[in-house]
Order: structure tokens, then C-alpha cells, then sequence
């Protein structure tokens, strides 16, 4: 299940840095028409993936121990989103050996 998860995990960093290169190449973020910007719909799929990276961060902060990394990385969600959230993840999967339980990875907090 680990090397599944590292290999999930790994997919998602490449694909969402390879769109959002893409996406950054083609148009500035900050050149999104207002028309686009203020569409209920994206609207509320900001909002559904922001609660989303919340959710994931109080997961995150329960599992550190310290505050200075829970911090950096709530930061690095807020900004980077599925990018900061795969990185931890397999920053957390890489401290697992492949024999390791689901359980080792989401129910035990870091040292």
C-alpha cells in the first residue's frame, strides 16, 4: 500500500506542476478576467478547495508536533495547494518502509 500511496502521490506533484506550468505559461494568474473571477462557480470552487486544504492541514498539524512546521506548512497549502499537499505526503511516506500499515501513515504523530 505504501509504494501505492508514493506512486498516487508522486502522479499528483508531476501532473499538478506540469498543468499549473502549463496554465502559468499560457495566461497570468492575476489576468483572469473579471467575468471568469466572479462566476458563482468558480466562487465556490475556490471555497471547495480551500476548506479542502484546511481540512487536510488539521490533519497535518495534529500529526507535527511543532508549531513552526505546522505553520509552514499551512503557508505552503494556502499558496500551493496540491503541490504543498503531495510534497507532505511523500515527505511522510518516504520516513515509512514499504512493509509499513495505512496506520502508521494516518494515525500515529511524528517523532
Amino acid at each position: 500500500m505504501i509504494v501505492l500511496l508514493r506512486i498516487a502521490f508522486a502522479s499528483v506533484l508531476v501532473a499538478m506542476l506540469c498543468v499549473t506550468s502549463w496554465a502559468s505559461s499560457v495566461v497570468a494568474l492575476w489576468s483572469i478576467p473579471r467575468e471568469v473571477a466572479a462566476h458563482p462557480w468558480f466562487v465556490a470552487t475556490l471555497f471547495d478547495a480551500y476548506f479542502a486544504f484546511l481540512t487536510f492541514w488539521l490533519w497535518l498539524a495534529w500529526k507535527e508536533r511543532s508549531w513552526l512546521p505546522r505553520i509552514a506548512w499551512l503557508v505552503g497549502i494556502l499558496l500551493l495547494g496540491n503541490i504543498a499537499m503531495a510534497a507532505y505526503m511523500l515527505l511522510q511516506l518516504s520516513c515509512l518502509p514499504t512493509t509499513a500499515t495505512l496506520d502508521h501513515l494516518l494515525a500515529r504523530r511524528n517523532a
